[in-house]
């Protein structure tokens, strides 16, 4: 299938078709060489093919999962994905290298809906309905792929391993015959008169660019630039992209002594400096683990996730107040703790603590140095008025946060394409028709436990079947 160019200018340059198009390497587009810039007229280029293309930009999961499902629905679509780095690379370091694909327990539309800060409201409705966990737990085991559901509803791979997820999509590509191009990136779209999208593909060096037309366009390139620079110039608005999954910094040197430690509950409250507003998604339940930083693990990183736009503001500063003891009211710590001043009189507070609290020793000694009480205190010598503080300590032990750390590489933004501007039920803009979206690249984010992926599965099947079916006459 070739695709016949006129001349293009591209800043000082005009580009034209090279006598033959280039076959190598699976390669779909024409090969290219520039000239000086003339004053000819510069035609639009007319693809005279009689199949159509969906050109999708961003070999992720949401691109990957989209391109799948339309080829699917239309075989003799020509689908070409265009990725700038290595496919699927987000999906292969997922979950610690198992690719945590999905979340098991929220099969419910309206509780799944509620784990994104970034889309809780809008995904209410028939998103999740037309394609939810149970829908992508299926396609993968019907692919081949046998998956687990852990306790906490994190759905992994059977074999541990994010490469079975991988090999499963390339090979699912591959045998429908979607072209994957690899080292170019899509850098300019604007629409023809001919309700087609031009498209300049750049290659490694920014010289070096091709220009296509495309009859569809799914942009599907994560948190990037390429894709809000591409919306952009295609009519759509762009909200500021912040980080979302960040772990926090802590400004406590004797913190970082503790690295390593978890905590199996923590009840976690998030204060921000000047936001007003109730924010109830700010304390969050969950293990939390002390890092030589600060603070990680799940509940820390929900917190990060629904505080991400405010903490934005604010330099991301505020105050980390940490409850150890969730499920034991304060009353309750400080009688356990008088309980066992009264039996161990004569031991070492340092050395000698209640069980109850499910606390190590190392966090132990963190806690009352903050009081005041190592060295060779013993419990005897331990007034009310100390004991109460150690215990309001284990209830409301505040933290001076000062930044925030990347989550090793399963970093998500917040921001993007507003959701207003496109419709949830095809995934196609409001704004260009069969212009298509899905993924990151939306103003759209969920916490941690696989809500990212469901995301991509979803909004990458329901593009998927739009184009399909558009593409086929339905």
């Amino acid at each position: 299938m070739n695709f016949p160019l006129a001349r293009f200018a591209h800043h000082s340059w005009v580009f034209s078709e090279a006598a033959t198009t280039s076959k190598s390497n699976g390669r779909l587009f024409p090969t290219l060489r520039k000239r000086k810039l003339t004053s000819t007229a510069i035609p639009r280029a007319q693809n005279k093919s009689s199949e159509e293309l969906l050109v999708v930009v961003g070999a992720g999961a949401a691109g990957v999962y989209g391109a799948i499902r339309a080829k699917t629905l239309a075989p003799n679509l020509t689908v070409v994905v265009v990725e700038k780095a290595r496919p699927l690379a987000k999906v292969k370091v997922s979950g610690g290298g198992r690719c945590n694909v999905t979340n098991g327990h929220c099969v419910d539309t309206m509780m799944l809906a509620e784990n994104y800060p970034r889309g809780h409201r809008e995904l209410k409705g028939a998103f999740f309905n037309t394609h939810g966990p149970v829908d992508t737990m299926t396609w993968f085991s019907d692919h081949g792929v046998e998956l687990k559901t852990e306790d906490d509803g994190r759905v992994f791979p059977v074999s541990n391993s994010s490469s079975t997820i991988v090999d499963c999509l390339m090979s699912e590509s591959t045998r429908l015959g979607v072209s994957l191009q690899t080292g170019k990136a899509v850098v300019t779209a604007s629409p023809t008169d001919g309700q087609k999208f031009l498209l300049g593909i750049e290659k490694r060096t920014p010289s070096a660019v091709e220009y296509i037309e495309a009859d569809y366009l799914l942009i599907a390139s994560g948190n990037g630039k390429q894709g809000y620079s591409l919306a952009s110039q295609l009519g759509h608005s762009i909200v500021d992209p912040v980080p979302s999954l960040f772990t926090f910094k802590i400004e406590d040197s004797k913190l970082a002594d503790l690295s390593g430690i978890t905590f199996p509950k923590v009840k976690a409250k998030l204060k921000i400096e000047n936001v007003q507003r109730n924010i109830p998604q700010l304390t969050q339940v969950g293990p939390v683990l002390v890092t030589h930083w600060g603070f990680s693990g799940p509940a820390i990183l929900r917190l990060s996730a629904w505080g991400a736009c405010v903490l934005s503001t604010s330099g991301y500063k505020g105050t980390l107040i940490l409850d150890f003891t969730p499920d034991v009211h304060i009353d309750d710590v400080k009688s356990i703790l008088t309980q066992h001043k009264n039996k161990f009189a004569k031991q070492k507070v340092a050395n000698s603590y209640p069980t109850e609290f499910g606390l190590v020793k190392r966090f132990w000694k963190y806690i009352l140095s903050r009081q005041g009480l190592l060295g060779d205190i013993l419990w005897a010598s331990i007034s009310k008025d100390s004991l109460f503080s150690v215990a309001h300590m284990l209830k409301h032990c505040d933290f001076c946060v000062k930044g925030k750390s990347q989550y090793k590489d399963e970093f998500v933004t917040a921001g993007g394409v507003p959701l207003s501007e496109i419709s949830l039920n095809t995934m196609e803009s409001r704004i260009q028709s069969r212009l298509f979206f899905a993924g990151e690249v939306l103003n759209v984010d969920g916490i941690t436990g696989g809500f990212n992926f469901q995301n991509a599965w979803s909004g990458g099947y329901i593009a998927g079947t739009s184009i399909g079916k558009q593409a086929v006459g339905a």
